[in-house]
């Protein structure tokens, strides 16, 4: 990756929170009861140029040599649009604006899928697929989509510790390393609710999306006697960590890939995935039930697919894609970070974040509410 390529900011500015149950409609961040897609809006949907690709995806999160080569080929334009947050997106979407495609996360694409936001998508129709679902099995039926029905997985990532090797040494592999003696007053974590009480439960050796009120208690009294020890809540870790005001940060497997086409000396940095389990979870394509242009949307996810651009994509972004093939293109890339790799035993190893009912939501919020303000 050459050292001219822009960093990624898709992680840069995500936002705090989540919503409730499934279809809920509190704030902006449920389901608004609007009219119910009928079955046509709902079904598969063939692969064709229908019109221009009106595009809602974190900033800089494909490689725009990509986007030029799909226009090129398909003489269309790619409209692009950028969220903030996965509450940032659905809120677009209740509020009627029409996208061909979106990007949610996993825990998200249950719920549109739930909510009957998703167009079905018929594998068949793209010629790629088969370098997803035949080699990353886990993908074939994920929990969030049965089947893949509505959606196909676009990244796969983790969450762990980034470090200065410089100024901190070697840790010993644990969340409890944020705590270090040696980087107090130098720790970020992560400004969001989900990965912050996940970190806290895998300490405690909880479940990673417990909504239990005791186990709040436990995780937010554990987390109090880490706050007065942070820097702050930052979703920007690896300048942190490059300018010097991190020695330690809580980070996502992707950004930190990314730092290294920032950094003059990677081997200043280290990550480490910690022995008590690391949070994982996966973007996908998915495309919304009133997009305007349905089948240009299918082109555009089978075009993504081809080896040549998956290549171009995780050297642009530091995020793995699972695609056979592309396998050695990303470990070359994370050498000085081997456990930024996601292998297929982590996906299956039940660290991604789920959604819980409304009053669980609700306490993980108060919970989050209490560790921020410490």
């Amino acid at each position: 990756m050459s050292p001219e390529v822009p960093p990624p900011t898709r992680r840069a500015v995500l936002r705090a929170g989540a919503c409730g149950l499934l279809g809920a409609a509190a704030g902006g961040c449920g389901f608004m009861p609007a009219e119910r897609p009928g079955p046509q809006a709902l079904a598969p949907v063939k692969a064709r140029v229908d019109g221009d690709l009106v595009y809602f995806n974190w900033a800089d999160y494909v490689d725009p040599t990509v986007f030029k080569g799909f226009e090129k080929e398909y003489g269309v334009k790619v409209i692009q649009s950028n969220f903030d947050s996965m509450e940032g997106m659905v809120a677009k979407l209740n509020a009627g604006n029409r996208y061909d495609i979106v990007f949610p996360s996993a825990k998200w694409a249950q719920r549109l899928a739930h909510a009957g936001r998703l167009r079905r998508i018929d594998h068949s129709q793209l010629t790629e697929s088969h370098a997803i679902f035949d080699t990353y099995t886990y993908f074939a039926d994920p929990w969030y989509d049965p089947g893949s029905a509505h959606t196909v997985p676009f990244t796969a990532y983790k969450t762990g510790i980034g470090w200065r090797r410089d100024r901190l040494g070697e840790p010993s592999g644990s969340w409890r390393d944020l705590w270090s003696e040696k980087a107090r007053g130098r720790v970020f974590l992560l400004d969001d609710r989900d990965e912050v009480l996940g970190m806290g439960a895998l300490a405690l050796g909880l479940d990673v999306s417990t909504g239990n009120t005791g186990d709040l208690d436990r995780i937010t009294s554990l987390l109090g006697t880490l706050r007065p020890r942070l820097r702050g809540f930052s979703s920007d870790s690896y300048n942190n960590l490059l300018n010097g005001n991190a020695v330690m940060t809580q980070a996502w497997s992707g950004d930190m890939a990314a730092m290294l086409n920032q950094a003059k000396d990677p081997s200043v940095f280290g990550f480490e995935a910690p022995k008590e389990g690391t949070p994982i979870n996966s973007d996908c394509y998915a495309i919304p039930w009133n997009a305007p242009h349905p089948g240009t949307a299918m082109l555009f996810i089978d075009y993504m697919l081809r080896p040549e651009n998956v290549m171009k994509n995780i050297a642009y972004i530091g995020y793995p894609m699972p695609v056979a093939g592309s396998e050695k293109t990303y470990a070359e890339l994370v050498k000085p970070f081997p456990e930024c790799l996601v292998t297929e035993d982590e996906l299956k190893g039940d660290l991604f974040f789920r959604n819980g009912s409304r009053a669980a939501e609700d306490a993980r919020d108060t919970a989050w509410t209490h560790v921020k303000a410490g």
